[in-house]
């Protein structure tokens, strides 16, 4: 088997230097580069040609997510798995949807990293078994903020969010207390919360305020 030639991309320098100790019992794998932020490897590239690239999601200026969308466009033929520590549905999906092949938590040990080292290398995507529950998870949240709120629901919500009273937002939307609460009560509905904290909590999730 051909040896797979990574790229490790992170900027702490330690944790880089761990994924090397972690991936030197594997006589398949070539760590042929590291890079400190999205830009350097970017400009690495194409010196480098990696076969899979392992990249932080927070770092500097430009993101992961953002860097992989940018190196694909050239590269199209080298593959990224995302380590990070967010473990959060909405990453796992934004990934996915910027052409990351795998997803891991940096609490992954030496042979789960291997292996998806190995699936992604022959092609296929690798996402474990608990970061696919969280990418499940959020499409289902996803698939709740469908049920789309009207106009005026979405304005109660921003001044809700804001820290508005019932009272204050009749004021500002010139309608009646009881209407503001009605909205409440079917924004709530929609968004399947049992309060105003749960309700706010759920939407900045969603990113609707």
């Amino acid at each position: 088997m051909a040896l797979i030639d990574i790229m490790i991309v992170d900027d702490h320098q330690l944790f880089r230097e761990g994924i090397v100790s972690l991936l030197a019992d594997d006589g398949d794998i070539e760590v042929i580069g590291v890079a400190s932020s999205a830009e350097e490897m970017l400009s690495n590239l194409k010196s480098t040609h990696p076969h899979i690239v392992l990249i932080d999601i927070s770092m500097g200026e430009m993101d992961g997510l953002e860097a992989i969308r940018k190196a694909k466009v050239s590269y199209p033929k080298i593959k990224f798995i995302v380590i990070t520590m967010h473990a959060e549905g909405q990453y796992v999906v934004k990934a996915a949807r910027h052409g990351a092949h795998g997803f891991l938590l940096k609490n992954t040990d030496g042979k789960a990293l291997s292996d998806a080292i190995h699936t992604v290398f022959e092609d296929k995507k690798y996402f474990s078994e608990d970061v696919s529950l969280l990418m499940v998870d959020n499409m289902a949240l996803e698939g709740e903020s469908d049920k789309k709120l009207s106009k005026r629901e979405m304005e109660v919500l921003k001044l809700v969010s804001n820290g508005k009273t019932t009272k204050e937002i009749a004021e500002e939307l010139f309608v009646s207390t009881r209407t503001v609460e009605t909205h409440r009560v079917n924004m709530m509905k929609k968004l399947k919360v049992q309060n105003t904290a749960e309700l706010i909590k759920k939407a900045a999730h969603l990113k609707m305020v």
